[in-house]
């Protein structure tokens, strides 16, 4: 009987293996955002959406906000330069004209 737990006891040291394990462990688990009470549903899409670039409700709010002011930019200059399209006044020649 000893014999044979000499034999099983033999080339096997398990000593440092949990110890690593530890680490190994916190390293791989997704780190899940804590949100305050009362954030804003769409903050919190941005930071789960962001893959990890955006970090706290503040870098949240910026980007919605730069996000927000290209859009209005984008918006005012459409606006601006569709309205030059338009005809020139004068007579209108006689083939293009429909009583």
């Amino acid at each position: 009987m000893n014999q044979e737990k000499e034999k099983n006891n033999n080339g096997i040291d398990l000593s440092g293996s949990f110890n690593d394990s530890d680490e190994k462990f916190n390293k791989q688990r997704p780190q899940i955002p804590l949100y305050l009470p009362g954030t804003p549903k769409i903050i919190q899409w941005v930071i789960k959406y962001s893959g990890g670039l955006i970090k706290d409700e503040k870098q949240a709010q910026y980007v919605l906000l730069g996000f927000i002011a290209l859009a209005v930019i984008t918006v005012v200059v459409i606006a601006v330069s569709g309205g030059s399209n338009q005809p020139a006044p004068g007579p209108v020649p006689t083939d293009q004209f429909v009583p």
